[in-house]
């Protein structure tokens, strides 16, 4: 299948090496393959919105990179600010930088919001302190005593994103962050995720809602059965009737 290319919007001098690259995924669920031959790379700081219809292969690609233990990686590379992570196991991904916020937000029963975010450090290296994750999500600060699951989805977002926060982090994989909530906490996450891009991390978003993920990214890639389809700047994408029309039905 050909991939389509467009400007790259702050990509990196011919013989620079990328801060994240990912070449020829491969993974299989059984003996069907759902990523194939997954390539692209990443700039510090840049966001990357990987879309397409469902089905395509974007959670399993997200799964792939953070090392997760399905689909399986048969062959290809993941590297990250140089460290070589294909073929090692998830929590060795996690400590190199790597947090994946999966859609289901995995926030823990009967543990504050304060302590959902202790817990996360408790076996990794700390990244920002509570104070400063406070300041960028100022719902949690009002509620860190309170049960995280019986926060809105909203919030539970914004504490999840908070708990990768708490880490050593230096790729951000999204998974459907924006799934079921209001636009007004919608615009409430993508303006805490400019500021973590502000901060030189690097994040993924997958996302059905394109034209959210599109305004929010630097770039985009493009998945279809699979395969990588387009590789090119979200504005590109926006402003393609024919690329939105074909592969993402918007």
């Amino acid at each position: 299948m050909t991939t389509m290319t467009a400007e790259r919007p702050g990509s990196a001098q011919a013989g620079a090496t990328p801060f994240f690259r990912c070449r020829n995924l491969n993974s299989y669920y059984g003996d069907s393959y759902i990523v194939q031959n997954v390539s692209f790379d990443l700039n510090k700081g840049e966001i990357l919105a990987l879309l397409g219809r469902n089905g395509a292969g974007k959670t399993s690609t997200l799964r792939s990179i953070a090392r997760a233990s399905t689909p399986e990686l048969v062959s290809g590379e993941v590297i990250l600010d140089g460290v070589a992570l294909h073929g090692k196991p998830n929590y060795v991904a996690a400590q190199a930088g790597i947090q994946l916020v999966q859609e289901d937000r995995r926030i823990i029963p009967g543990m504050t919001v304060e302590q959902n975010l202790q817990i996360a450090v408790i076996s990794g290296s700390v990244g920002w302190s509570f104070e400063r994750i406070y300041e960028l999500f100022p719902r949690l600060a009002e509620r860190r005593k309170q049960e995280g699951v019986t926060m809105s989805g909203g919030e539970q977002q914004m504490l999840a994103i908070a708990r990768a926060l708490a880490r050593d982090l230096k790729l951000l994989l999204l998974d459907e962050p924006y799934e079921g909530l209001a636009p007004v906490v919608r615009h409430d996450i993508a303006k805490a995720l400019r500021e973590v891009r502000a901060a030189g991390i690097t994040t993924i978003i997958v996302e059905q809602n394109a034209v959210a993920a599109l305004e929010l990214s630097d770039r985009a890639v493009i998945l279809d059965t699979g395969e990588v389809v387009f590789d090119g700047s979200a504005k590109h994408v926006l402003d393609s009737e024919e690329l939105r029309h074909r592969y993402l039905a918007i």
